[in-house]
């Protein structure tokens, strides 16, 4: 052992925190003496063995916290005579006892019954802590927990080297160091559970860890203070109710249900659909749990509310016992939306923010400048000690930092993609991660303004709305595999199908966009990767068959790197093994004989590169789907309209699974969802094509331009400047006030609102805003292949805005592609957008009335027989 390091008497303990070191004070934050005397007689059984001059500091008036060794010296101070005298008299004995001597303290907390506050308990802890730190000692203290102020708490964990917290939860006694200094490892500040074999076992999986959270703690931001809030006196007065009644409050009551109303509205807003469902399934206790974890004052926001009103809605869903019984429990927590402008105010963004939101238009560059502003900017003394305690409570566990503001996931507007969210692995020291969650805090705040959320606002006529910058903190799920934690099951769930690409599908029951790993990879269109599409009403059916289902799979992952503490993503044949991941034999296929074979047992032996994630035996052997249909099905008819949700989820060793439901918003239907009649073209001239996958159905007629990016000449393009230009192009034009009068369809490669160059067109939201149609080409030759975005962010943006999207397939036989009529069409691009001339050898843009005069392109998309058809149409 180290010469500064000494143990605690407790070998379990001492792996968990590394040892104690020499100037150690220590503080167990405990439920009960009895935690203090074992953790005490053990640490001065091992002093006096190892030699050490121990003392018990004796001033409480509880019983001794332990019975200790004769040769341990006990002395006598009495708190009576107050503060100051009680000091003087501990730092005299310390200093004439000298140094090198062990301490055990009485509990800190009688002290507060013999001064009356709180204050003086923290003023002699910062007093005496560095002093004995000076005289090269280890000291014990206790406190007892949650009985003390913000403030006091504060004080204390800045000075302490160590603090630990002890209790008990569901049985289980459980260990959480919050602050060990001078020392670190990837579990150290994870809750610990004891074993039967007396170790102490990090909680890794995120179930487990909430499980502990909630029964040690259901208002883990208090500490016997009361928050400040401006409907303080609403929460008081039902809170004095439910004290009265035993905590079994009568809602029926007028008064009662007065105040729940009111009280429900101060957190959840004032949409008349939120209060609906907040009035039929959340109770008093519900929002007395969301008030316990907001963070400051104010609402909570629109994609908070959906989560926990869907959450609530499943609990309740009386004839399915097995949907409660489902879900994991969530850890959440709220940074009200009174934050947002508090923090505004004080960092003088106000202002800022103000002007901003009523320019026309806010370029990226300017953006980066509000940015830094932003990230520049601090919060007050008391919110920083909120997210502390937040922080305590998560440990190292990860978290992801989430945008809900007042509109966002509401009815109406979904803002899917437009402010940010932030995973935080969350590893490293407190004050390293506080840091971190508050920069997030910070990136999210700047996303209000950036420039797809503004142009969303002012397409969507929200630019006047009061438009408040709420947060939601959640506690990822999933476990650690290795240095790396993740879910092994992640996706978007749609109640309706707008896919049906088999007649044998029932577009009633809905659709799950699946992938391995972190949910990113299934909102967002990333690189040559597919996420598993499964059609509830036939889970097995997949889009496509044979050797092009090993195409259209997943073959990276998102997860969180708890030792390079970052976000990162992997090539599953690399950094997964088959034969040592839980359930993977619900997850892979094995490649034999040149086609993709389920395993035949629970062990898979084969190695991964010769795997296929597939989700197959997930779909065959477990009720995943059906639960899931099941769980849209009850969130639907209590929402009254179609849903959209995000989830993660797991099989547990017997296969049954688990779900934790991360958000729901109402889903509006795009166009049309009835059949569509598409008109035979006697001119095969005027086609320009035909296509036989359809998501967004319905009939558009009388659009002006076109804009056609070609897929052959686009893959040839070396110079990615130039690439990066069309995607400026196409968003200069969307602004033009001539194309915006008379519409527009927009054609190129591959996948439109990627990231990735080499996949199609970089574009945002912003971009397409005013777009009629947009076609996705798919020319294998050039390596571009269109990726039906259903439940995508992307796809989102074109449903809001009744956006007809068509992935178009020319090489395939029942397709039609005129490209004859594309090539020969005179290319305005220079009359309209003269600083993109360069561009034309790839680009053109089509006036329809100089192909013929008097013409205009229509459109016809039916979802029901998947069939549209996009020609040039001339009036008589």
């Amino acid at each position: 052992m180290e010469e500064n390091r000494v143990s605690s008497g407790l070998p379990a303990l001492d792996d968990v925190i590394q040892g104690l070191r020499i100037g150690d004070n220590v503080v167990w934050q405990v439920d009960s003496l009895d935690r203090y005397r074992h953790l005490a007689g053990a640490f001065l059984e091992r002093a006096v063995a190892d030699g050490r001059t121990c003392v018990y500091l004796r001033f409480g008036s509880h019983p001794p916290v332990a019975e200790f060794p004769p040769a341990v010296e006990v002395l006598e101070i009495d708190p009576a005579p107050g503060f100051d005298v009680f000091s003087a008299q501990v730092h005299t004995a310390i200093e004439e006892l000298g140094k090198g001597v062990f301490y055990v303290f009485d509990n800190l907390s009688s002290l507060v019954g013999t001064w009356a506050t709180d204050e003086l308990l923290g003023n002699f802890f910062q007093v005496t802590c560095p002093f004995l730190y000076e005289m090269d000692t280890v000291a014990y203290f206790a406190l007892t927990r949650r009985q003390h102020s913000d403030r006091a708490m504060a004080r204390i964990r800045d000075t302490t080297q160590v603090l630990i917290d002890v209790y008990e939860a569901r049985g289980d006694l459980c260990l959480h160091p919050l602050k060990l200094w001078g020392r670190y490892s990837p579990h150290m500040f994870l809750p610990h559970r004891r074993t039967e074999d007396e170790r102490w076992e990090p909680l890794l999986h995120s179930g487990a860890a909430a499980s502990v959270a909630f029964a040690a703690a259901d208002n883990p931001l208090a500490s016997g203070s009361r928050l400040i809030a401006p409907w303080e006196s609403v929460y008081r007065r039902l809170l004095a109710y439910a004290d009265e009644a035993g905590g079994e409050i009568d809602e029926s009551l007028p008064e009662i249900a007065a105040l729940r109303e009111e009280f429900a509205t101060m957190i959840l807003g004032t949409q008349p659909e939120f209060r609906r469902l907040a009035r039929e399934y959340l109770t008093l206790s519900d929002l007395f749990g969301i008030r316990r974890r907001l963070i400051g004052s104010g609402r909570i926001g629109g994609k908070a509310a959906g989560m926990i009103l869907a959450r609530a809605i499943i609990a309740r869903s009386a004839s399915d016992s097995e949907l409660a019984e489902s879900l994991e429990p969530h850890d959440s927590f709220h940074i009200g939306s009174d934050v947002f402008f508090s923090f505004l105010v004080d960092n003088d963004l106000f202002t800022l923010r103000l002007k901003l939101s009523r320019q026309a238009r806010i370029e990226p560059e300017q953006f980066e400048v509000v940015r830094k502003r932003f990230l520049e900017g601090s919060f007050s003394a008391e919110i920083l000690e909120q997210f502390r305690r937040m922080l305590e409570h998560y440990g190292q566990a990860p978290i992801i930092v989430r945008s809900s503001s007042l509109l966002e996931d509401s009815f109406g507007n979904a803002f899917a993609g437009k402010y940010e969210s932030k995973f935080l692995p969350n590893q490293g020291h407190p004050e390293d991660r506080l840091e971190a969650f508050t920069r997030a805090v910070k990136q999210v705040y700047a996303s209000a303004l950036n420039p797809d959320a503004l142009d969303y606002r002012r397409r969507r006529r929200l630019d006047r709305a009061d438009e408040q910058m709420a947060i939601l903190v959640q506690r990822v799920s999933g476990s650690a595999y290795r240095d790396l934690f993740f879910p092994p099951l992640a996706g978007v769930a749609f109640s309706r199908n707008l896919y049906t690409w088999s007649d044998l599908l029932d577009p009633r029951q809905g659709v799950i966009r699946l992938v391995f790993g972190l949910g990113t990879r299934a909102v967002n269109r990333v690189e040559q990767d597919y996420p598993r599409l499964i059609a509830i009403s036939h889970p097995e059916l997949r889009p496509e068959s044979g050797n092009r289902i090993a195409h259209y799979s997943q073959r990276h992952f998102d997860a969180i790197d708890l030792k390079e503490n970052g976000f990162v993503t992997r090539d599953i044949r690399d950094a997964i093994d088959p034969a040592d991941f839980p359930q993977a034999h619900l997850l892979f296929s094995e490649w034999k004989g040149g086609a993709l074979v389920d395993p035949v047992t629970r062990l898979v032996r084969t190695p991964s590169s010769s795997c296929q994630i597939t989700f197959n035996k997930l779909l065959k052997r477990t009720t995943f789907a059906p639960l899931m249909g099941r769980m849209l099905a009850a969130l639907e008819k209590a929402y009254g309209q179609p849903v959209d949700t995000e989830f993660t989820a797991f099989a547990d060793g017997s296969g049954r699974i688990r779900v934790d439901l991360l958000q729901c918003r109402p889903l509006r239907f795009p166009g049309s969802t009835e059949a569509i009649e598409v008109p035979e073209i006697e001119d095969r001239s005027h086609i320009l094509f035909r296509a036989n996958r359809v998501v967004i159905g319905g009939n558009i007629d009388r659009i002006g331009w076109l804009l056609y990016v070609d897929p052959r000449r686009y893959a040839r393009m070396k110079n990615r400047r130039a690439k990066q230009e069309i995607g400026r192009l196409v968003g200069t034009l969307n602004r033009h006030p001539g194309i915006r009068e008379r519409g527009i369809i927009l054609m190129g490669p591959g996948r439109w609102g990627s990231s990735d160059l080499d996949l199609g067109i970089d574009v945002r939201y912003a971009d397409i805003s005013r777009a009629a149609v947009l076609v996705e080409i798919a020319r294998e030759e050039s390596g571009h292949v269109p990726e039906v975005s259903h439940g995508t962010h992307f796809f989102l943006d074109l449903v809001e805005e009744g956006i007809l999207y068509l992935p178009v397939y020319p090489d395939h036989p029942d397709c039609a592609f005129n490209e004859t009529l594309l090539e020969s069409a005179p290319n305005s691009l220079e009359q309209l957008a003269a600083e993109f001339r360069h561009l034309s050898d790839a680009v053109k843009l089509v006036e329809a009335a100089r192909i013929k005069p008097g013409a205009v392109f229509r459109c016809a998309a039916d979802p029901q027989g998947q069939a549209a058809v996009c020609f040039l149409s001339v009036s008589e």
